[in-house]
Parts: structure tokens; C-alpha cells; sequence
């Protein structure tokens, strides 16, 4: 149980620090640099996925091999299902139910749709990207809970 806690205020802790890079970098991309919104978010996105990505790899799940490019690819991909949760909330909310003041667009896209979209990537961080964890003793234990390596393995 321990175990659980401590891997969700990880995944917390690199997620607000990626939020934080994604904000930042957005807010200085748009003012003094003057690049337009999309390409602005575009790229803050990135930066974000990265240092979600870092802060995942060198801390959560340091104790797993991720796999270098690979492992980046598919955390990248969970990220953008996420974004993808988080703008299919808002548009249906926005388009398909016409709650359209600020408050009901802040409501689905940046509540519902980011509560949503972080129980996708935690669970695709941790079962596609991260997938086997270490217990106290050494032991490799899968995120089912059952020992013997990771998930998906034909070798059980």
C-alpha cells in the first residue's frame, strides 16, 4: 500500500512539474517571443510531456528500464489520448450540450476532461510505458500485483 502511495505522489509530483514547464514556456513563447497560440502550445506540450517524461523515468519509476526512445514514443502517444479526453469533454459539453459561458468550458475541459485524462495517463504510464515495478526485497512485481515480470510477457 505504501508502494501505491508513494508511485501516486510521484506521478502527482511530475505532472505538476510538467504542468508548470507547459505553462511557463507557453506564457513566454506567446509574450515576449510572439509566436501564435497553436505552435506556442505545441510546443510547450512537448516540453511538458518531456519533463513528465524525465520526472517519471528518474524518479516514480526509477527502478524500472523503460527503453529509451520506444518508451518515450508510447508515453508521448498516452499524453496526446489525454489532450485528446480533455478536448472531446469540452466539445461535447461545448457543441453537443451548449453549455457555452466560460464557466461551463473551464468546467468540462479543465475539470472533468483533465481528471479523465490523468487516470488515462496514469494508467497508460504505468502499464505501457513503465511496466514492471520493483518491491523492497528486489523482486519484479507486475502492476497486476503478480510477480514474475511484465505485463503482456508470453513468459509470464
Amino acid at each position: 500500500m505504501v508502494g501505491r502511495r508513494r508511485e501516486l505522489l510521484g506521478f502527482a509530483a511530475a505532472g505538476l512539474l510538467a504542468y508548470a514547464a507547459d505553462l511557463a514556456l507557453f506564457t513566454w513563447l506567446r509574450g515576449p517571443v510572439g509566436l501564435d497560440p497553436l505552435t506556442a502550445k505545441l510546443l510547450s506540450f512537448v516540453a511538458g510531456c518531456s519533463v513528465a517524461y524525465a520526472g517519471n523515468a528518474l524518479g516514480t519509476y526509477r527502478h524500472t528500464r523503460p527503453g529509451g526512445l520506444r518508451a518515450y514514443a508510447v508515453f508521448f502517444a498516452v499524453n496526446v489520448a489525454g489532450a485528446a479526453v480533455q478536448l472531446l469533454c469540452l466539445a461535447v459539453s461545448h457543441y453537443g450540450l451548449g453549455f457555452t459561458s466560460q464557466r461551463a468550458d473551464t468546467v468540462s475541459g479543465a475539470g472533468i476532461g483533465m481528471a479523465l485524462a490523468t487516470v488515462l495517463r496514469f494508467w497508460g504510464t504505468r502499464t505501457l510505458v513503465f511496466r514492471a515495478t520493483e518491491e523492497p526485497g528486489g523482486t519484479p512485481e507486475s502492476w497486476t500485483g503478480k510477480s514474475g515480470g511484465r505485463v503482456g510477457s508470453w513468459t509470464g
